[in-house]
């Protein structure tokens, strides 16, 4: 691929283990060259060697990092992203598309901004300052960027209320890998969780609702880590649930542990702080699998998880409603089969990532030269509404 195009993928923070789906995405790419460019380095399973840090951990680096927070400007990224030659800059976050925006501007590099949630939710919505800061700097991203996409049609919708031009905006699913087969072998776990413990994935909520279910006890892994971890164990063993808590594990090890449940449970709600989901990628991941999902009506969740169909819905902060939804599954195999083979059709026809990268890379050739890429490629990536 040396003669390539070069989509250079920009993240501040390079790369939590939360955010997989930037490195599977890139990697996943048919005929464009990823080269992964962040601020700092974090260390984590996804992590690489080949990944390009603008500012090193020493006093220089840390005063180089505040100036491009503090100004948008940086004399020492613009000398990397340069060197680099990239044909676009594909940023993640709408914060982070506000850190290189002006860079790729400069460099008359096109720019291309994900959305992926808390960008066009929470911090928006920070009251004083914090908040008016953030939108200007998200209004300033959405100016320069040749293309915004975003991950769901109502992170579409946030951004259009914050600004973006609608000419601009494509819903565009960042997809999930799709084995050949769903695989099969004993189910260890009735139900599985994937997620951070932070109050838009609503942990707790499921908690209560298996607290609910005390004569089927069922057995539960969760899976992840984050502040809420300690005080959703300690309810659940206060209400007896069967419960495993494994913490964060790396993507291979998830993908493992979901095939053993019968099913995934994504009970995200709005968080006091106005925090949402874009459409979370463990509801694809559980699809692709063969798994049926129960969760609620979030965001984009109800894109990926049809109701009746391929899932079960709920309201957010609803334990009972979750209860019954996860009882159902539970006590009707026929039923939780028949979603499970949907919700698998459903991922191989929609959500496929292979596919999915084909159509970014249409989107790219939109934006470097307008005209050449494939006329429908913009409706390509938007799915009819249904």
């Amino acid at each position: 691929m040396s003669g390539a195009k070069v989509a250079v993928i920009w993240r501040s923070g390079l790369l939590p283990i939360s955010e997989t789906f930037v490195r599977n995405q890139g990697d996943a790419l048919p005929s464009w060259r990823p080269v992964y460019l962040g601020a700092n380095k974090i260390a984590s399973p996804i992590a690489a060697d080949g990944d390009v840090i603008v500012y090193p951990g020493t006093p220089a680096g840390r005063r180089g990092w505040h100036q491009l927070r503090a100004t948008g400007r940086s004399a020492r990224l613009r000398r990397l992203l340069a060197r680099l030659k990239p044909t676009v800059v594909h940023a993640h976050f709408g914060g982070d598309g506000w850190l290189i925006s002006r860079t790729a501007q400069q460099l008359g590099v096109p720019l291309v901004v994900t959305l992926h949630g808390v960008d066009v939710t929470r911090q928006p919505a920070v009251p004083g300052l914090r908040g008016a800061r953030h939108r200007r700097k998200l209004r300033a991203a959405f100016d320069r960027a040749a293309l915004i996409i975003a991950v769901s049609a109502f992170i579409r919708d946030r951004a259009l209320e914050l600004g973006a031009d609608p000419a601009k905006v494509r819903v565009h699913y960042t997809g999930v890998p799709i084995p050949a087969e769903p695989p099969a072998g004993p189910k260890t776990w009735d139900v599985v969780f994937v997620g951070r413990f932070v109050d838009k994935k609503g942990a707790d909520d499921l908690v209560e609702a298996l607290g609910l279910l005390a004569p089927l006890r069922p057995r539960v892994l969760f899976i992840g880590a984050g502040p809420r971890q300690e005080a959703t164990r300690a309810r659940a063993v206060q209400l007896q649930v069967d419960a495993t808590f494994l913490g964060a594990q790396p993507p291979e090890l998830v993908q493992q542990h979901m095939a053993q449940a019968r099913m995934l449970a994504a009970p995200s709600r709005t968080a006091s702080d106005g925090d949402c989901e874009g459409l979370p990628t463990t509801v694809l991941e559980a699809a692709s699998l063969g798994l049926p999902v129960v969760a609620t009506h979030h965001s984009g969740i109800p894109e990926g998880v049809r109701e009746g169909e391929t899932g079960l819905l709920c309201a957010e902060r609803d334990p009972a409603a979750l209860a019954e939804n996860i009882r159902r599954l539970l006590t009707d195999e026929p039923l939780r089969e028949r979603l499970g083979r949907a919700a698998r059709r459903h991922a191989v026809e929609n959500f496929d990532l292979r596919r999915q990268t084909r159509l970014l890379e249409e989107l790219y050739e939109s934006v470097v030269a307008p005209g050449v890429a494939r006329p429908d490629a913009a409706e390509a990536a938007t799915p009819a509404p249904r």
